[in-house]
């Protein structure tokens, strides 16, 4: 951590924690961090708030492959939170001796319509955004798999497949395993359409590409993690897991595993 001193805390600027962000950055200066205003400055980023908040300060810092992500919780736990912010002496506990390690996490890249470029570290999610069913030609490499007729899809990493993919019956996947999840909204499965009718994981190797139909279809909302994209008309949206990784402090005593058990049993 000697060469990682310089420290950006990200966070909502509401009245309730602003008390505790100070303390925070005290206890950082006092333990011999730089505490930085400009995130492009700092190679620590801290996200004070809970997963949604380390989603945006993952996002909105660019998916810095050259720094370390933070996650402290103001409530719960939770899956990207290891720290607690009122467990500041923890936290240094936790430092001192050792008990942190890094852990690495695959972002997803969408590319849309060929041109704009974008990362996910929890999903991608397609939906219609009218009281209407999607059509969708699904290719795996150049195979064409299937047509979706439908409300949406989910294309999910494995830290993302306890999100909103396990809420439609996805499988929950081990962060360890490099692939993406793949799965239905609402699917039409009769004598007239059919589609697989379940998830399906691919792996780190093989590219997906979903062609919107748009005869019988509306333009879908996309949604990158947790924030809608005002993008619209798009045809063509290609999947890949990259080589990129975000790097989180974790604690070593807290796997996924913990945190599936904790959340969900």
């Amino acid at each position: 951590m000697a060469e990682r001193n310089k420290i950006f805390f990200f966070y909502k600027r509401e009245d309730t924690i602003l008390e505790k962000i100070e303390e925070l950055k005290f206890l950082a200066s006092q333990e011999g961090f730089e505490v930085v205003e400009n995130e492009k400055e700092a190679n620590i980023i801290a996200s004070v708030g809970g997963d949604g908040s380390f989603l945006q300060a993952v996002r909105k810092t660019g998916f810095r492959e050259d720094c370390l992500y933070v996650g402290v919780s103001v409530f719960d736990l939770g899956f990207y939170c290891d720290f607690h912010i009122d467990d500041r002496a923890g936290m240094i506990e936790a430092m001192k001796n050792e008990q942190i390690e890094v852990r690495k996490y695959p972002a997803l890249s969408v590319t849309i319509d060929g041109q704009g470029s974008f990362y996910c570290l929890n999903e991608c999610s397609l939906r219609s955004s009218i009281i209407r069913t999607l059509e969708i030609d699904v290719f795996i490499d150049e195979f064409y798999f299937e047509t979706f007729r439908g409300d949406g899809m989910i294309i999910s990493t494995p830290t993302g497949s306890t999100a909103y993919n396990k809420s439609v019956n996805g499988a929950v996947v081990d962060p360890m395993l490099a692939c993406y999840q793949i799965s239905e909204l609402a699917s039409l499965n009769n004598n007239q359409y059919r589609t697989l009718g379940s998830s399906f994981i691919l792996s780190d190797k093989r590219k997906m590409t979903l062609k919107i139909k748009h005869d019988n279809s509306h333009y879908p909302i996309i949604g990158m993690d947790n924030e809608a994209m005002s993008i619209k008309h798009c045809e063509k949206l290609s999947f890949e897991l990259t080589e990129k990784r975000i790097k989180t402090v974790k604690l070593k005593d807290n796997s996924f595993w913990h945190k599936v058990k904790r959340s969900f049993l």
